[in-house]
């Protein structure tokens, strides 16, 4: 009676599985662009031997990596930019770094109140969340 029941059960997991449908990739890609552009992007303007844009790299980085936070930054895009290796960003933010501004969808950025350095990997991580819900 067991035999006839184990070999029974095959066949009837055969009928209850469900049918296996080959993945759209359209959709799959169509996906995957709609998940870059919604990506939360941030660009650092620094510079080699400041301090100031040292500390406030490490701590976007310590924000990054915390996790399971409500104000969770680890999807965030961060991408440094050097002043000095272009003109135009010397001239505009020479006095003012560290710079961090947020990518807006149409490319264009803007500029996010400056941080204060004894600001809390918490708080960072609060502010910058909150600069992209607006």
């Amino acid at each position: 009676m067991v035999a006839a029941a184990l070999s029974a059960l095959p066949r009837a997991a055969s009928r209850l599985a469900p049918c296996v449908r080959q993945p759209d990739f359209r959709a799959l890609c169509a996906a995957a662009a709609a998940g870059e552009a919604s990506k939360r992007r941030l660009v650092l303007y620094t510079k080699p031997g400041c301090c100031l844009c040292d500390g406030l790299k490490e701590k976007l980085h310590a924000a990054s990596l915390l996790a399971g936070t409500p104000y969770s930054l680890a999807s965030l895009e961060l991408q440094e930019r050097d002043i000095t290796t272009n003109p135009e960003w010397e001239r505009l933010y020479q006095y003012e770094i560290p710079v961090l501004a947020k990518v807006l969808h149409d490319g264009t950025e803007e500029i996010l109140p400056r941080l204060s350095p004894r600001l809390s990997v918490e708080l960072v991580q609060k502010k910058i969340y909150s600069a992209f819900d607006q």
